[in-house]
């Protein structure tokens, strides 16, 4: 199994999944990945910028990742991403391949629809779809993961461990030059990464 410590609204993460769902599904392989939450809100001590993460997606668009990020619409970036998080623990207390599942459904919403995950009946529908009704269970657990995350020395998100391997965002190489974002593939980083994760 893959674990990684992300949250729902960091593109980088969006980004990092669906390479890896798809190199996973191009080598037959059935490994489940555990999106643990890790809350940058609570890390930071404040939600993330809408306009940050806006420019983060421009650049991710126009460097790596065109396919991705349709209709992100920056005004509907949500205020909260533990509402969201909380679903996917209630998925994973279902099973894996649920959390997993709903993992990156929340995101595609959020990226790829434009939904607000902090609207109460975005996050509502999303749950219902998949049969779950989250509780107060399942907000403790976004605050456990987030404490287990310290524990382990989680960098940010998304942050992905494997077989005793550990490696932060290993499917893309980001710097700051300047005022410039300079994001690129890290193909390689992200075979070293699989490789060690798939072994058996």
């Amino acid at each position: 199994m893959i674990e990684v410590f992300a949250d729902v609204v960091c593109p980088f993460t969006h980004v990092g999944l669906r390479r890896i769902v798809e190199r996973r599904n191009q080598l037959g392989r059935e490994d489940i990945i555990r999106v643990r939450a890790w809350p940058l809100e609570l890390v930071n001590g404040e939600p993330l910028a809408a306009a940050l993460v806006a420019e983060e997606v421009a650049e991710l668009r126009a460097q790596v990742a065109p396919d991705l990020f349709e209709r992100f619409d920056a005004a509907h970036f949500p205020a909260t991403s533990l509402p969201a998080m909380a679903v996917a623990a209630a998925a994973y207390r279902r099973s894996p391949q649920l959390g997993e599942q709903v993992s990156l459904a929340l995101r595609h919403a959020l990226f790829e629809e434009g939904r607000d995950l902090a609207a109460p009946d975005v996050v509502a529908q999303i749950a219902a779809a998949h049969g779950l009704a989250p509780g107060a269970d399942d907000e403790a657990a976004v605050l456990a993961d987030w404490r287990e995350g310290q524990r382990r020395g989680v960098l940010g998100s998304p942050h992905f461990f494997a077989n005793g391997y550990a490696a932060f965002c290993p499917s893309l190489e980001i710097r700051r030059v300047g005022e410039h974002l300079h994001i690129a593939s890290d193909p390689d980083a992200l075979e070293q990464f699989l490789g060690l994760a798939f072994a058996r």
